[in-house]
């Protein structure tokens, strides 16, 4: 049963939520978020390894996956996601669950921690804890480059179609350095027949720059919030805009958090499953 993944959806007060699930649904839960335009494909090796005393809920967050994207002029920010997580909550009539977050996933299960300490129990990170951030001076700038973005939405270029999966899949190997195989987990949940092929099922908005960021001094303040107990897991070498300094900065905000390393790209969670769910299982068994 922990090896055979369920689709599950959850309606919210707008759309539909997709989600895939593993393990027995009267076990404590463990709800994962994905990162940026991937899906709940990208837990589809991790999880099974966690499922055995979890019931796992991997979310296609909105406008990802087979979730619904916002209505025709709305727009995508992720402190709005936070409603998202409370409605899946809700749903579930969960009081307390425990997070596992990867990339934008751990953005937001770090800062739901923050907002919310009675909600989660044990919080599980892998290649992120807290938001991109900007300096306080490029604040008119990014704003400015945000707005330009919508206003020209409309005009955008057709979305790109894939002859077939395995040049879809292709794509992605050659976007974000993965493995076929672990590209496939990603693509197969995340294209859209159409005719001539396969398009992205994603929303085209995500890939719109936010208009708002916050200053790395407001991210530290924020992650001090965290009760959880955290587990972070880091891909070494490190990934570019995850610093070392920067997250051993962001790291001591958080009481009593473990940081680990493996060896891996961003998406090692996917790429080297089992030595994540190691890192956790260990996490986990250790209460000292």
């Amino acid at each position: 049963m922990a090896g055979r993944a369920e689709e599950r959806t959850i309606p919210l007060a707008q759309g539909v939520l997709a989600a895939k699930t593993w393990g027995d649904p009267r076990h404590a839960p463990l709800l994962a978020l994905h990162g940026w335009l991937d899906n709940a494909g990208s837990f589809d090796r991790l999880a099974p390894l966690l499922a055995h005393d979890r019931y796992v809920v991997a979310l296609d967050l909105r406008g990802h996956g087979r979730s619904s994207h916002l209505p025709d002029g709305e727009w995508y920010h992720y402190v709005d996601r936070f409603d998202e997580l409370r409605g899946v909550f809700d749903h579930f009539g969960w009081a307390r669950a425990d997070l596992l977050g990867h990339s934008l996933g751990g953005t937001l299960a770090s800062l739901f921690a923050a907002l919310y300490p009675e909600r989660v129990g044990v919080l599980l990170l892998v290649e992120a804890l807290g938001p991109l951030t900007n300096e306080a001076g490029n604040a008119l700038a990014q704003l400015r480059r945000a707005l330009d973005q919508r206003a020209a939405y409309a005009s955008r270029r057709p979305l790109r179609i894939y002859p077939d999966l395995d040049a879809a899949i292709a794509a992605r190997v050659a976007a974000n350095d993965l493995s076929e195989a672990a590209a496939r987990s990603i693509v197969e949940r995340g294209v859209v027949a159409v005719e001539g092929g396969y398009v992205w099922s994603s929303d085209p908005r995500l890939t719109l720059a936010s208009p708002v960021r916050f200053t790395e001094a407001q991210v530290l303040a924020m992650l001090a919030g965290i009760r959880a107990r955290t587990l972070l897991v880091l891909a070494e070498p490190a990934t570019s805009y995850l610093p070392d300094a920067m997250m051993a900065a962001r790291a001591a905000q958080v009481p009593g958090i473990r940081v680990v390393h493996r060896l891996g790209n961003h998406h090692l969670h996917l790429e080297d499953a089992a030595s994540v769910a190691e890192a956790i299982q260990a996490f986990r068994a250790d209460r000292g």
